[in-house]
């Protein structure tokens, strides 16, 4: 959970002003957290709540309008509740997804989950893959598992293509707010990192979405590194406000930062 939220913030100023290096400071001025974090939040309160999700993402979007929201995700909160949701493939449904894997106890329930919570603003099936894809991996990584078996689950049974390394992607990656066009990438962030933060700089290296890139790898990296780094967290606890910060303290105590 915290490492989406450091990757997330890590990788704000980047969103706009994409480096092709993994050489930049990590908490530029002007650092914070967007709609990654915020929906990510939203639904570990609904998680510990029991609240409809679609409401609480709404109630989270009126406190903190000018987050970063996407189109799609803006014309869905002013739609009306019960309207069909979009049909949506944008990577918003895979960055937000991360609290089923940590609230979840079987890889089973965590795909379950993963559509069900996907399918309220993003009722595309290249959605709910991207979703499952990275929700699978955190949760073998709390587990446990390797990166090899990570990676084949993925493989697997997302289809997705995981051998492309970071240094041919690079050159040509251009920002690109789907799920097949992030995931993927995002997710080989974290397979070729050394250690956490080395994530984060494989993914914001990429250029493209950020925030979004580095939230995903940051949230894999996290459970299979063994957490986030003291110097990276204490940034991050700072940069949230006091009602995002009582609700990831709750979700952290509720399932905790090792595995269950």
């Amino acid at each position: 959970m915290l490492g989406a939220i450091a990757g997330d913030v890590v990788g704000s100023v980047y969103e706009r002003h994409n480096v092709k290096s993994k050489d930049f400071v990590l908490f530029p001025e002007g650092s914070r957290f967007t709609d990654d974090t915020v929906l990510t939040l939203a639904l570990a309160q609904s998680l510990l709540t029991g609240e409809e999700y679609g409401a609480v993402m709404r109630a989270y979007h009126a406190r903190y309008p000018d987050a970063g929201y996407g189109p799609t995700f803006s014309a869905w909160v002013e739609s009306a509740p019960g309207d069909p949701a979009p049909r949506s493939h944008s990577n918003g449904a895979a960055m937000r997804i991360g609290p089923v894997a940590w609230a979840c106890d079987t890889l089973a329930e965590v795909g379950e989950a993963a559509r069900r919570y996907t399918i309220v603003t993003h009722d595309h099936p290249e959605a709910v893959r991207g979703a499952q894809a990275v929700a699978a991996a955190i949760h073998l990584a709390r587990r446990g598992a390797s990166k090899d078996e990570i990676g084949r689950h993925v493989v697997q049974t997302c289809g997705y293509d995981l051998s492309v390394p970071l240094d041919v992607v690079r050159p040509g990656y251009t920002f690109d707010v789907s799920c097949a066009g992030t995931v993927p990438h995002a997710i080989r962030a974290f397979l070729e990192a050394n250690d956490f933060e080395d994530a984060l700089r494989n993914a914001i290296s990429i250029g493209g979405d950020s925030d979004t890139l580095a939230c995903i790898a940051g949230a894999i990296a996290e459970p299979y590194f063994g957490g986030v780094p003291d110097a990276i967290a204490a940034c991050v606890w700072r940069a949230l406000d006091a009602p995002l910060t009582t609700v990831l303290r709750d979700f952290i105590a509720a399932y905790g930062p090792t595995p269950a």
